[in-house]
Formats: C-alpha cells, structure tokens, sequence
C-alpha cells in the first residue's frame, strides 16, 4: 500500500505502532483477499463518488478510503492514536443514546467499530451502518459476522443517502466530519435532520474543534485534507443550521468531543415535501 512519508504520523509515530501490530499479517491478509470481488460485493452500480472524497489521500495512503490499504491498516492504527481508549470514547457516545431506539442509522461507518457498539448495546434495534468505501464496509462486514451480529453495511453518501424522511430514531456519525469539506458536512446534517423522527437524537464523536483550532501540530499529525476548515468551524453552528435543537457539545479528554442534538417534536421547521413523506412515513 502506498503511504506519504512526510506526515508527522509516519515520521514520528509510526515506528513506535510497528512495534505494536503485527504488520506480516496485515500484508498476508491484503494480498490473500480478492479485493474486486470485494468491490463487487459492496458498490452500488454506477455509484457516483463525491469529488471531495474520490482524488485525496487520507492518513498518508494514496487514494484514501478507495485503497484497500486504507482499510487494511485503519483498526490496528486506530485503536492506538485514539486518546485515552478507542472502545471507551465510542461507547461514551453510545451511552448518550436516549430511550430504547428502533432504527439507527451510522453515518460514514468506516470498518463499523461503532456500528458494531451500537447493534451490541442495542440488540433488538436495527442498526445499519453506510459509508462510500466498499473496504471498509467489508471489514465491517467481517467483524460483524465474527462477533455473530447482523447488520446492514451500505454503500452510499451521506448527504443523499435515499431512505424515505422520518424513518431513524437515531443518526451517528463517528470521526467523519474532520474527514468532510464544511459543505458537504453542512449537507450530511441536513440529510440527517430529514432522516430523523420527531424527536430523534443525533450523535457524533469526533476531533475537539477548539483543541485543534489552539494546537496546529494535532491538525499536521496524518494526512487530513479538510482537517483545517473543520477546526475552524462549529459543530455546534451546523447543527443548529440544520434545524436541530438542544445542541451542546461536551469535550472528552482534550482531544476528541461528543456533539448532540434533536430533531424538533413539532413539524414547524420542516418544508412542505418534508412533512408530506413524513405524514406517508408515520401513516
């Protein structure tokens, strides 16, 4: 897989990871798996791939999240560079879901290492996670099927994702929006918005803007190529802009922040077609 050499991650960082996955078996596992059938497997036909996602690199790997690399190698990393614990900060979020959902709905899933917490917390909830990268949502695949869960990994996007409005109780979306161009994420929260009941809770985990906005070596650490305008922005802003209502975020351990909100009981901020498939969706 090609990685970028000049990121602070692989100058400085890397070496010490090394010593702590097993690198010969990620490279058996890469080149032993068919990765056209994968493909195959987890495209829509004639999926059409947004620009901000199709040409840039993510995490140093050329092609980002349409190398089969970057799935590879996205868990074993991962659960090193998350401060204080991966598994901790992902469960954090999913502690905050409120009530006893029927569907949820995992934005930009990735390998569904939250997709997974949720399904796991939430057994009789259907839980479905989407993400444009068909590897990664056959890695999720693959550790849903070993820990014996049954869930849905899509490929689709995020700002258009084509489920009928009114039909999650709630919408996740774990480290994505750093990964995102403000626009498009501006986009995601409005589709979520749609996509939620009234009522319905939105959660996500990801960078702590603030700490980003005062620490700019956190923003050189991997190859990020929206990182900067997600510093420079508010989690909180977007969400309210979307429609959403009791927003607040809360900083964990410095570096990462749970930002949450909820869809409005009233059908007051919902346009005409919204509110007719809305209708339809309740009917």
């Amino acid at each position: 897989m090609a990685v970028r050499k000049d990121t602070l991650f692989e100058q400085f960082l890397a070496p010490i990871v090394r010593l702590l996955i097993d690198e010969p078996a990620l490279q058996r596992f890469h080149e032993s798996t068919d990765w056209v059938a994968v493909y195959d497997r987890f495209s829509c036909p004639d999926f059409s791939y947004p620009d901000y996602y199709r040409d840039q690199n993510y995490h140093g790997i050329a092609g980002g999240y349409l190398n089969p690399g970057a799935a590879v190698s996205y868990d074993p990393i991962t659960q090193y560079v998350l401060f204080p614990q991966e598994t901790l900060l992902r469960q954090t979020l999913v502690s905050k879901i409120q009530g006893q959902p029927r569907r949820m709905l995992d934005l930009g899933c990735g390998t569904g290492s939250t997709t997974l917490l949720l399904q796991q917390t939430f057994s009789q909830t259907e839980v479905i996670g989407l993400d444009l990268s068909p590897y990664m949502l056959f890695m999720g695949d693959r550790k849903a099927t070993a820990a014996g869960l049954e869930i849905q990994f899509i490929q689709g996007d995020a700002t258009q994702t084509g489920f009928p409005a009114a039909s999650f109780d709630v919408v996740t979306a774990t480290l994505l929006f750093h990964e995102t161009p403000p626009e498009a994420t501006e986009k995601i929260l409005r589709e979520a918005f749609r996509l939620l009941t009234p009522g319905g809770q939105i959660l996500i985990l990801d960078g702590n803007q603030q700490t980003l906005r005062q620490t700019s070596w956190l923003t050189q650490v991997f190859e990020e190529p929206y990182i900067h305008a997600y510093a420079d922005g508010s989690l909180d802003a977007w969400l309210a802009r979307a429609g959403f209502q009791q927003v607040k975020t809360e900083d964990q351990w410095w570096i990462n922040q749970i930002s949450s909100g909820l869809k409005p009981l009233s059908r007051a901020n919902l346009s005409t077609a919204e509110d007719e498939e809305l209708q339809f969706a309740l009917a």
